[in-house]
């Protein structure tokens, strides 16, 4: 069974949402930032997951580019 981020990423793919793909990286990497250096829980199953998630981001963003890159280009 699919997780909930593979789900989402293979959406934004299979409608070339790139610049939603980029936005759902940085939010998961802000998130990491943040609880990353604190001393006051352990979070490492929460910062597993998130660098789960941006692997699985970084993924669907080449296999989007790589595709955009397969097009031949539009002639206007």
């Amino acid at each position: 069974m699919k997780s909930a981020i593979e789900l989402v990423v293979a959406a934004y793919v299979d409608t070339n949402q790139l610049s939603a793909l980029q936005d759902l990286k940085v939010h998961r990497e802000t998130l990491a930032a943040s609880v990353r250096n604190r001393m006051d829980f352990n979070f490492g199953v929460l910062l597993g997951q998130l660098d789960d998630d941006i692997r699985e981001i970084e993924a669907g963003i080449r296999r989007l580019r790589a595709t955009m890159e397969a097009r031949p280009a539009v002639e206007s």
